[in-house]
């Protein structure tokens, strides 16, 4: 069988969104309910965190939210709830240790897009910097620090961390200011290397974002990154109809070409390297490596 392989600079970080996506179609997911919760409480237009309190004809009526999301023509519009989150710390009494902390959720009634697809069935987890997402409502009652961590095994099963620091040996760089606000995970990227080869004019700002499955680089940047891509890769490019993707490269799905390491360059010398920064082609099957 041929696979055509696509140099689409994959690169994810499971900052803002956690997409808690069922591998089992006909699995229970135990959806939230707030009929069936004995602590939950709508959150009323005249709460500091509805945003959009100055819509409401009455301020004491629930709280409506709108999402839009990068994804086209997918957004989640619903009511904010308050209720209690149970959480465990970790160690051997965890057990022992466990703590309620209430947060706030949204709570959909209408769905478009990617949802209607089964995108996220059994919802999404806000982790953004905003005062209204969970880390910010944890770290504000005092119950953690303002950081989490998210670990991932190889079948992409996992876990969140809050208030985790990660290991003494994980690398980081400070998020960047939008407007003089914190309201996203924008990072700074100082250069990329491909294999041993640091290119110059390779600076950029991105949102690091589990919503979007790609990066979007700038045109002058990609271009310069997939030209010196294509030349380590040492293959012959070719085009998949039905895909954008301009540098691919067709192989036996038995030997796929060798592939030189992405990094990107923090400041201060910290680092990130691509995992797997190709899209994969089997056929009319798209899957990624």
């Amino acid at each position: 069988m041929l696979a055509v392989i696509c140099f689409g600079f994959r690169v994810i970080v499971y900052d803002v969104l956690l997409f808690l996506q069922a591998t089992i179609i006909d699995r229970d997911l135990n959806e939230y309910s707030p009929s069936a919760s004995s602590t939950s409480k709508h959150l009323s237009c005249s709460h500091r965190l509805c945003d959009l309190g100055t819509s409401c004809q009455n301020p004491k009526q629930p709280c409506p939210y709108t999402m839009d999301y990068y994804t086209e023509n997918t957004s989640s519009s619903g009511l904010l709830v308050e209720d209690i989150l149970h959480l465990i710390s970790g160690g051997d009494n965890a057990l022992k240790n466990s703590v309620q902390a209430s947060v706030i959720i949204g709570c959909g009634m209408k769905q478009s897009g990617g949802y209607l697809d089964g995108v996220a069935p059994d919802g999404l987890i806000g982790l953004g910097l905003g005062e209204i997402s969970v880390p910010s409502l944890l770290a504000k009652a005092g119950l953690i620090r303002n950081s989490f961590s998210m670990c991932f095994d190889k079948d992409d099963s996992g876990r969140i961390f809050f208030g985790d620091q990660g290991p003494a040996t994980q690398q980081s760089t400070s998020f960047l200011a939008s407007n003089g606000k914190y309201i996203t995970y924008i990072i700074g990227v100082e250069t990329c290397c491909i294999g041993s080869s640091c290119l110059k004019q390779t600076s950029f700002k991105a949102i690091v974002d589990s919503g979007s499955s790609f990066t979007f680089l700038p045109k002058e940047v990609y271009e310069t990154i997939a030209a010196e891509f294509d030349r380590q890769v040492n293959d012959t490019i070719t085009s998949f109809e039905g895909y954008p993707w301009k540098c691919c490269y067709k192989s036996s799905s038995q030997r796929l070409p060798k592939l030189p390491s992405v990094k990107l360059m923090f400041p201060q010398n910290n680092s990130f390297v691509v995992n797997n920064p190709v899209f994969v082609i089997y056929g009319t099957q798209v899957g990624v490596s």
